[in-house]
């Protein structure tokens, strides 16, 4: 555990070390920022919709858009994650999957 403790530590470490002597070409770094969007996008579309390997129900994916929503007017964390578990239990009360 220490040892992967340390290996952690020395990556993170590596990265402001290593920023101003590792350069780039423009190219590889306007793919390296949309790969990191497109992997975001990929984890929380495959977390939203798939439950032990099957489709999760509309419940779910409701309150994730309610949530993405209020997150891009800004909302609080708090508030996006509370109205995001909210909607999802209230439609799973109602009856919705």
């Amino acid at each position: 555990m220490l040892t992967l403790a340390a290996g952690t530590f020395l990556l993170r470490l590596a990265g402001p070390a290593l920023r101003a002597k590792v350069t780039f070409p423009k190219r590889a770094e306007k793919l390296l920022e949309v790969s990191a969007v497109v992997l975001l996008t990929a984890l929380t579309a495959t977390a939203a919709l798939t439950e032990s390997g099957g489709f999760a129900g509309p419940a779910r994916p409701i309150g994730v858009m309610v949530g993405g929503a209020l997150a891009w007017r800004k909302a609080p964390f708090l508030v996006v994650v509370l109205a995001a578990a909210g909607t999802a239990a209230l439609l799973r009360l109602a009856g919705v999957p």
